[in-house]
This record gives C-alpha cells, sequence and structure tokens, in this order.
C-alpha cells in the first residue's frame, strides 16, 4: 500500500509539472524577429480595451513667433534718410538750391492690445533736413487713432496735426480712415496676395477738401535668408483740395485723379544676421525705392525717383 501511495504522489508530480510547461509555452517566434527573438516570451494581455489615453497633450512644436513681445503694448519705429520728401505726390520743403538733400524721418507708434475691440494708438512723424534754410524740422505730425482687426476687413482711423515750424500758414488738421482686405481669408492661403486697401483723410482746417487713396502690395519672402521684398502700387484722386490745386488763387477748385506711385521695399532682418533673440525685438534693415508721377496735368503732382534707408524696428 505505501508503494501505491508513492507511486500516485510521483504521478501527481508529473502532471503538475507538465500543466505548467503547457501554461508557459512560448509564443511562436517573429519570422523576421530573427535569433534574438527566438523563444521571447510575449507579455499576456489580460483584456481587450485599449490602454487609457494620457490628460496631458504632447508637446507642441515651437511657434514662429515664440519669444516675441505678447503683452499689451507694442512700439514700431522706423529712422531713415530718404533724397526727398514726397508727400501724397508732391515734394515738400525742396529750396532751389538744395536739391536731393538728405531728409531724417523718424515715425513712431505706439498701440494697446485691447483684444478684440479696437486697439488704440499714438504717434509722431517727424521730418528733418539740416540744410532747410528756413527750419532744420520741416515737419512734425503727431497723430491718434485705433485700428481693429475684424478679418478680413482690417480698419483704421484717426487724427493727424501738421506742424511747420517757421511756416504757420501751412498748419493744418485732418482725420482719416483705412480700410484694408486680408484677402488670405478667401484664398485660404498662408500669407495674403494683394491686401488691397482704400484711404481717405479729409482736411478739416486749412484746405477742407478730400484726398482718396487705392492701392495694393505683396510680399515676397526668400526663405532661408531673413530678407523680404515687398512690391506697392497705389493711385491716388482729390477732391476739392486747395492743396493740390496748381492755381490756388482760382476760383474754380479742381478735382481728379492726382498721381500714382510705384515702389519696392527691402527688409533684411538684423535677428538674423547677428543671431539675436526676437524677445528683445525685431530689428530690420530697410531700403526703399520709389517713382511717383502725376496724372492731371491740372492738379499739382511731381515726376520724382527717390528712395532711402533706414532701421526699423518692431516690439
Amino acid at each position: 500500500m505505501r508503494n501505491r501511495l508513492t507511486r500516485m504522489l510521483v504521478a501527481g508530480a508529473m502532471s503538475a509539472v507538465a500543466a505548467g510547461a503547457v501554461f508557459a509555452k512560448p509564443q511562436a517566434a517573429d519570422p523576421g524577429a530573427g535569433a534574438a527573438g527566438a523563444g521571447a516570451f510575449a507579455p499576456v494581455n489580460l483584456t481587450m480595451q485599449p490602454e487609457p489615453e494620457s490628460v496631458y497633450a504632447p508637446p507642441a512644436p515651437p511657434r514662429e513667433d515664440e519669444g516675441v513681445n505678447e503683452g499689451g503694448v507694442h512700439l514700431v519705429l522706423d529712422i531713415s534718410y530718404f533724397t526727398d520728401y514726397v508727400f501724397r505726390g508732391i515734394e515738400l520743403f525742396e529750396p532751389p538750391g538744395h536739391e536731393d538733400r538728405a531728409n531724417l524721418q523718424i515715425n513712431g507708434k505706439l498701440s494697446f492690445d485691447l483684444g478684440k475691440v479696437p486697439h488704440p494708438f499714438v504717434g509722431a512723424f517727424v521730418n528733418s533736413a539740416e540744410a532747410d534754410p528756413i527750419s532744420t524740422f520741416q515737419e512734425i505730425r503727431p497723430y491718434v487713432g485705433f485700428d481693429w482687426n475684424l478679418r478680413p476687413l482690417l480698419l483704421t482711423a484717426g487724427y493727424a496735426s501738421y506742424i511747420y515750424p517757421d511756416r504757420d500758414p501751412l498748419e493744418t488738421q485732418e482725420i482719416f480712415g483705412r480700410i484694408e482686405l486680408d484677402d488670405s481669408y478667401f484664398l485660404r492661403s498662408e500669407r495674403p496676395l494683394l491686401s488691397p486697401y482704400v484711404f481717405a483723410a479729409y482736411d478739416l482746417d486749412l484746405y477742407n477738401g478730400w484726398y482718396l487713396e487705392a492701392g495694393v502690395g505683396h510680399d515676397f519672402e526668400v526663405e532661408d535668408t531673413g530678407l523680404t521684398i515687398r512690391a506697392e502700387g497705389h493711385v491716388a484722386y482729390v477732391y476739392r483740395h486747395e492743396l493740390f490745386d496748381l492755381v490756388p488763387a482760382d476760383e474754380e477748385e479742381e478735382s481728379g485723379f492726382q498721381h500714382y506711385q510705384v515702389g519696392l521695399i527691402g527688409r533684411y532682418s538684423l535677428n538674423n544676421l547677428f543671431n539675436v533673440s526676437r524677445r528683445y525685438g525685431e530689428w530690420g534693415f530697410v531700403g526703399y525705392l520709389y517713382y511717383t508721377d502725376s496724372i492731371d496735368d491740372d492738379l499739382r503732382a511731381d515726376d520724382q525717383l527717390w528712395g532711402g534707408a533706414g532701421i526699423n524696428f518692431r516690439y
């Protein structure tokens, strides 16, 4: 009887070993896994449910504008030298014997980002020429207004005061407005194609007349160089505006198409050149080349090829 009990215990142990071998049987090796995968045990999947996704979003790639001022106050500053001061098709303040003298122009604009409501701004434009026999500061033009992005429309409206030191009879004020169309909205493109705009200014002090302008422009970016070339052009129409009348004493106030202008503006990123982070602002070297010509012979305008160069700063 003892031998029978021993044989039963041995048989039970052998059965348990065989059962364990069955449950621990290795999975068939992947034919493409090679010798290293042979005999490897695959993990046992105890459920058919997919693994839950993480509640944390995957890390996003860095944006192109990362590090740029994203606060509520922004500054644009242009400091340039031009061969001539051409204002709305007219070459201003160039006395005989001082043609093509250097004009230093400074234009600064401070704007406040208020979200979805209009963004107010204040700014000033100054034109200076040391060779001017009357006044080095020929024009000082403070202005205020607001920008409003209602994509695809970009709206601007404001008020400007024209101050001419030692030329008091010319000083005046105007209100102005501008509507630009962001055509990338309709073309479903990354950048605008022509950005057509209409600009209107009404002189409410000295001349009591209208200046109207319509134009287009396009930016050509040379990839991986930091260079952007902008081609632009506009045509102007004046209505009963004495500044553009060739014979101011004439009782008949002229109206009509006054001038057209085409130009090229090249901007090279100094951040790219000197490897400076954009968190310190965007610096650029800018070159300008324009051609202006008259349309109506009865209206005041000049035929002029002019240009300049300077530094642009945005923050």
